[in-house]
């Protein structure tokens, strides 16, 4: 698929009806461990969620002819909806045994999994929980390294951390689809290094008029449609 940013036409992020909403709607399900004797960071859990989405994409199951390739040409030609639950003990290993990738943070842990048709998850995902995803940082995070691609937070919106992980995960796939191969190639081969920050109100204006991939939410869950989530700041889209 070509690269769109969210101010493209029929783009899959934008929240008027378009072309995309009459084909088969699939789902991109990410499960969240969270013990109750140690959550993740909430900023952890963003970062490893952004990241798990990007794992996906560049996996070679979900590219050319691999396994996992039309589910996710099927999602990525309708709505590109993600969705976060949680899991824990026995629910996180029933998570684990299903076909997915499993992503680390610093401590958090995010399993994703191959795109599924919106009424068709396994049962043993469509059994976890969406709520209970609040998660708080121990410490403020520290200022973003120089170079690193940043997935910017509106400061004007309160999310869960649940729902920030899905629209963390949205940007991280916009950026990716604005990049070059080459740009692609060298995010993968570094790890895909990146950082989620809440931006500073007075940069957000200047952030979101700049042309850098920005993420409208569809206003299914606790926000409202067309709102500003994220920005996608990736150095060489600049």
């Amino acid at each position: 698929m070509d690269g769109v940013s969210e101010e493209t036409t029929d783009s899959p992020f934008r929240s008027e009806a378009g072309a995309r909403d009459t084909a088969p709607q699939y789902v991109l399900p990410l499960v969240v461990r969270i013990e109750r004797s140690a959550p993740p960071g909430r900023t952890d859990a963003l970062e490893t969620a952004a990241r798990a989405v990007l794992v996906l994409l560049s996996d070679p199951r979900a590219l050319g002819e691999g396994e996992w390739a039309r589910a996710v040409r099927d999602w990525q030609d309708a709505r590109i909806r993600k969705v976060v639950r949680r899991a824990r003990g026995a629910e996180w290993r029933r998570a684990e045994a299903l076909p997915g990738i499993t992503v680390t943070g610093k401590a958090a842990e995010v399993r994703v999994f191959p795109p599924v048709p919106l009424d068709g998850w396994p049962k043993d995902l469509a059994r976890l929980q969406v709520s209970g995803t609040d998660l708080d940082d121990p410490e403020p995070p520290v200022e973003a390294a120089g170079g690193t691609p940043v997935l910017w937070l509106n400061p004007e919106l309160e999310m869960s951390a649940g729902k920030a992980m899905a629209q963390a995960g949205h940007a991280a796939q916009l950026a990716w689809w604005e990049l070059s191969d080459e740009d692609r190639a060298a995010w993968r081969d570094a790890g895909f290094p990146l950082s989620v920050r809440v931006a500073d109100p007075a940069s957000w204006r200047d952030l979101t008029s700049i042309g850098l991939p920005l993420v409208r939410d569809a206003g299914f869950t606790e926000i409202a449609p067309g709102s500003c989530t994220v920005v996608a700041d990736h150095p060489a889209l600049r």
